[in-house]
């Protein structure tokens, strides 16, 4: 069984030892082929678990991509939202206060219009009977010659000079502004009485002028004449100056001066001339004696008076509406400015959601440019080197 087969370097090398030497040999081939295919394993498993790294990485950076996404989305949306809401209100309001201001600056605009073509109207009034005034002065001196057969009679002479004085007072003023043959607390009844704006008080003019004793001197021959119609026009008047004093001054109910009514022209030229002394008598008893011309200038200041206080009531109305428009466009500037910071506000956080998707960009840029496939392929033969 055990022949000898040859003889190496003087050792026989029987057919047993040639059995055992290929035994061995197929042994080591199987451990070789087994250590083969053990790598070839365990290089598939770190492959694949490579892989599955790779895999859940992907998955965890989409994930990651997925949700700052939808944060994105819902932020872009909710300041959609938001900033639609408040334009709509924006818009509203403005709308709103423009309306009001509007129908306000109309009203007042049309008011302003109102009362100045009011005031227009009554200066052409005024202008008008200025004008009619004037041409009736003209013809003042023809009137004058029929003036004594008038004045002769003393009911008409009454009669004239207090339809004279009417037509003056009632050409000025408006109705509320005066009144004729009016009783006072002592039951006196002045000829007529005028309400100035802002005096509880009234001004008094008497139109009853003693003219007999003008009349005297007139026809007076002589210089005794004339001296004695003098002397009566003195007392005339005097008297009928003290009359008006103590009968139209009364306190807190009439003014301090009273005015007494020349019915003619001529008449007031004569006083101012030849009695200086009744002048000054009547203006120690505050009372101013007028012609009708002096009578219209003094019932047209009164009318000034009267116009510019009613100017004064329209101009405070103006103003309180002014004001209010002040405060109303003072309120309208606030709110206007609490909403520029709102939308300043707003602009900030479009600014910080604009930045943050730029970030995200560019991480998502980042992540497409990696080349993953290397990267694992250099990972695992390290990781299989480290377990060899």
């Amino acid at each position: 069984m055990d022949r000898l087969v040859l003889t190496l370097n003087g050792a026989p090398i029987a057919v047993s030892h040639l059995l055992l030497a290929a035994a061995a040999l197929a042994l080591g081939l199987l451990v070789f082929m087994a250590a083969s295919a053990s790598r070839a394993a365990h290089q598939r498993r770190l492959e694949a678990a490579s892989a599955a790294e790779r895999q859940r990485e992907m998955e965890r950076v989409m994930a990651i991509l997925a949700r700052q996404n939808a944060e994105l989305s819902g932020r872009v949306r909710s300041v959609a939202e938001t900033l639609g809401s408040r334009q709509s209100d924006l818009a509203r309001f403005v709308a709103e206060r423009l309306d009001a201001v509007g129908a306000r600056v109309g009203a007042g605009v049309e008011a302003s219009g109102k009362t100045a073509g009011e005031q227009l109207a009554k200066l052409n009034e005024r202008l008008a009977v200025i004008d009619a005034a004037q041409a009736r002065l003209t013809g003042l001196t023809q009137e004058v010659v029929g003036l004594k057969d008038i004045l002769a009679n003393k009911q008409a002479r009454g009669a004239f000079g207090q339809g004279r004085l009417e037509t003056i007072v009632k050409d000025a003023l408006p109705q509320s502004a005066y009144a004729f043959q009016h009783t006072l607390s002592n039951r006196m009844r002045p000829d007529c009485v005028i309400r100035l704006p802002g005096d509880s008080r009234l001004m008094v003019i008497d139109a009853k002028f003693p003219l007999e004793a003008f009349t005297a001197l007139k026809a007076a021959a002589d210089a005794e004449a004339r001296k004695y119609a003098a002397a009566r026009v003195r007392a005339d008047v005097g008297k009928h100056i003290k009359d008006i004093a103590e009968r139209y001054f009364l306190p807190d109910e009439t003014q301090d001066i009273a005015l007494l009514f020349v019915p003619a022209e001529s008449l007031y030229a004569d006083i101012n001339e030849h009695f200086d002394d009744i002048v000054q008598k009547a203006h120690r008893n505050r009372i101013i004696i007028v012609s009708p011309s002096l009578l219209m200038m003094a019932v047209q200041v009164m009318q000034a008076i009267v116009r510019d206080e009613r100017v004064r009531e329209q101009t405070h109305i103006i103003q309180a509406e002014v004001r209010r428009l002040v405060d109303d466009v003072a309120k309208l500037r606030a709110r206007a400015t609490k909403l520029g910071a709102h939308f300043q506000n707003a602009q900030e956080d479009v600014a910080g959601l604009l930045a943050a998707a730029d970030r995200i960009a560019k991480c998502g840029e980042r992540i497409d440019q990696m080349d993953f496939a290397e990267a694992a392929d250099i990972t695992g033969v390290e990781k299989l080197k480290a377990a060899e």
